[in-house]
Parts: C-alpha cells; structure tokens; sequence
C-alpha cells in the first residue's frame, strides 16, 4: 500500500465509476480551503513509476506508482514516499530529464533516464526554481532569475538536462542543468502573465500562452528567437487564455481559453499559423466553470480537459461532444491535470489540494493515425503540401479533415462567436 503517513490519505470509493482513487492532504481544519492549499501542478515521470503533486503549503509529495503496488524496494532504488518540503508555495513542477520518444530518430540522452538522474524541478511563488534528486530526496541546486510566480516547467523530449521554465514576470528562461543553470537564455515578448508552455515532440518548438495579454506565442528551441503569435481574430473582447499542449507528433497546437459564459480549445498548425478547428463549450451560470488545463494522450487521440467544476472530460479532436466526462463536484475547483505515460490514467489536482486518479479511454490506434503520427513527428506543413497526394489523404495528414466548429453539445442558446 501507498505510505501516506500523517500527510495524506488515500480514498478508493466513489459514486463515479470512471475514479480510480483519491489522494486527500490531511491538514488542520483551521487550513481547509485558504489561499496555499492549492494542487497547480502534478506529473509522472517519464518512465511511469513516480507520481508527484503540490499539495500546498510549499510540500511536493512523490510516491511510487502504481499507488496500491505492496513493493516498496525495486533491487537497491527506494520507493518509499519521499516529501519535498519546498518553504514556498510550488505552482509547477517537472520529472526529467526525459529520454527521446525515439532512439532512432532522436540524439541519445546526456544521462541515462534511470538510476540517480531521475530530477524533479519544482517552481515556486517567489520565482526560485529548486531542483531535486528524487531518489535522495536532497535538493541539488536553485535557479535564481525569475521575479515572479514560476507558473510552468517543461523538460523536451530529447534526454537532455534542459528546463524551460515559463513565469508572471512575463519571461520564458531555457536553463542548462548541466551546468547547473549557470547557462540561461530568456525570451521576452509578453506583455502580461504567462500562464503556461509546452514544448513540441521533435523539440525545435516553444509555445506560451499569455492569460491577460491573449498572446499564443511559439518560439524556436533552437536559436531561442520568437518565431510568430497564432491570432484567428478575436474571439470575444474580454477573455483569458489558461493552457497550451503540442499534440504528440507536433503537428497541431491546442490553446484553451474562457470569458464569463463559454470556455473554447482551439487547434492550430504551428507550422503555418492557421486554426484549424475550435471547439465551444457553453455554461449557464456567469463566470463559474473557467478552463484550467488540457494535455493530449500519449498516442495523441484524445485530449483532457479539466475545469472549473472539477469534472474530467476526455475530447477525441474533430468528433463532436465528449468520449467520457466525469460528474460535476462544486466543491472545490479543478486545477490541473496529467495523462500517465502509458495511458489510461489521468491526474488531477484540485484547489483543496487533493489528486483523484481516473479511468481514462483505451484506444487502440488505427493503422491511419499510425502512419501520421510517424510521418508528422518529423516531417512539417510545408514539407507535407507538395507532395502528390489525393486530396483527401493530404487533409488527413495536415489535420484539415477536421470540422472548423464543435461544440461539446447540442445547444439552442449559442451567443454569437466572431472569429
């Protein structure tokens, strides 16, 4: 059984057929539902075998997953629960580094994905960054440079010690671990908060969505320049942006957003600036069921979706309503959320500090998804329109077979959408 301690308490029933468990902090009542008991951020590590979630007050909690595995030693690597006690409040944190989702197509790693090498990078409210070795549980190093909350960490997928780190002091840093961020390169272009950032497959690509200057930014990782901002025209005039996530093969880019009355994800191809489809989800009540987050599926047919009202909704792009969606809980809002490396699952955190683990879809790909997730993880937009394909097979392959508009249901009260 998971250890939990005095700390937290593990919970496997529930009314929701699709809820795995619940992981609930234990705290004084006196500290139920005040500012700093927050779940911003939780993550697997690459492999799948750590699981790790801030679970407010400035803790970060790293157990071993699965959560119900009885073996607490695997040969001489301790999977005991380890607690990072951070001293400030953590709003993003990062397992890496993370190894090449090919060996064939990708540069070996600086340092082998196991054993030692296995870093949690945490980002805090004071704008310190803390790198942790999780099997010691000791912290390594800080990085100093941030002036602001440090909202969002991303390790690439290329089995390098690189960090990027995304803040409210509306920079972006790339720092080298290796050296232990002595090397650091900032990119500046935001006129306001940035609420997140994502990294593309083939790690030639940033994106970083600003929650009040509405900018989709998308930078290069290669010489660390800004590259351009996706505008589709304007929504609405007040909105807010809250996440971004590349697709698994790097060919679409899904923004998520909301204004008093609607929350929308759009997808764009990176490569050309163009959106490609939106889809539109619409509340009655003013204000009460913000987006918070989105992550794809491993396998890039599915993508999460969690919040406001704490539900769970899983999207297969270009289909219209939901695959699955969890049942709405008011009583605490949903923050964040991870798909488990191999599927299947997702996390996600709450603001009363709280993780619930879900049941997610399991699809096996079609041998057409296949193909274009393996062609398009490297080879882009451009390279793809000369070829002399039929029509239809080029459509698929750009992602332009999908429908421009969605909605998540059949609705007869629609405000009108410019864009």
């Amino acid at each position: 059984m998971c250890s939990t301690e005095n700390n937290a308490e593990l919970q496997a029933t529930s009314s929701d057929p699709a809820l795995i468990l619940e992981l609930k902090t234990r705290r004084p009542p006196s500290l139920e539902g005040r500012a700093g008991c927050e779940t911003w951020s939780v993550d697997f590590s690459p492999d799948g075998g750590w699981f790790a979630w801030s679970m407010g007050h400035g803790i970060v909690w790293v157990v071993a997953w699965p959560l119900d595995s009885e073996d607490s030693q695997d040969g001489e690597t301790d999977r005991g629960d380890k607690s990072f006690s951070c001293g400030h409040p953590v709003w993003g944190l990062a397992f890496g580094p993370r190894p090449p989702k090919s060996g064939k197509s990708a540069r070996p790693a600086r340092t082998p994905p196991k054993g030692n090498s296995l870093l949690l990078a945490t980002g805090l409210e004071n704008g310190v960054i803390k790198i942790w070795n999780v099997l010691s549980g000791v912290a390594v190093f800080d990085l100093h440079g941030h002036e602001g909350v440090v909202r969002d960490l991303v390790f690439p997928q290329n089995g390098t010690l690189t960090l990027i780190s995304s803040s409210r002091d509306k920079t972006l840093r790339i720092w080298d671990l290796a050296h232990k961020g002595k090397k650091v390169q900032v990119l500046s272009g935001h006129k306001d908060w940035i609420s997140c950032c994502s990294v593309s497959s083939d790690c030639s690509m940033i994106a970083s969505v600003g929650r009040f200057d509405r900018m989709v930014c998308l930078w290069s990782l290669r010489s660390y320049t800004f590259m351009r901002n996706l505008t589709g025209g304007p929504h609405k005039t007040l909105y807010l942006l809250s996440s971004c996530e590349f697709s698994p093969d790097g060919a679409l880019l899904a923004t998520a957003a909301f204004s008093g009355s609607s929350w929308w994800i759009d997808l764009w191809d990176p490569y050309t600036a163009e959106k490609l489809a939106t889809l539109v989800d619409y509340f009655e009540d003013y204000g009460q069921n913000q987006i918070s987050s989105i992550q794809f599926s491993p396998n890039g047919l599915y993508l999460a979706i969690v919040t406001d009202d704490r539900a769970l909704r899983i999207w297969e792009p270009g289909k219209k309503g939901m695959v699955m969606q969890t049942k709405a809980d008011r009583d605490s809002n949903g923050l964040c959320c991870k798909y488990h490396p191999q599927g299947g699952v997702v996390a996600t955190g709450t603001r009363d500090g709280h993780v619930r683990f879900w049941r997610a879809p399991r699809t096996v790909p079609s041998l057409c998804h296949l193909c274009r997730s393996i062609l398009r993880h490297s080879v882009s937009t451009h390279q793809m329109e000369p070829l002399p394909l039929p029509k239809r097979i080029l459509e698929y392959l750009t992602y332009r077979n999908i429908p421009e508009r969605l909605n998540t249901c059949c609705s007869s009260d629609e405000e009108e959408w410019e864009g």
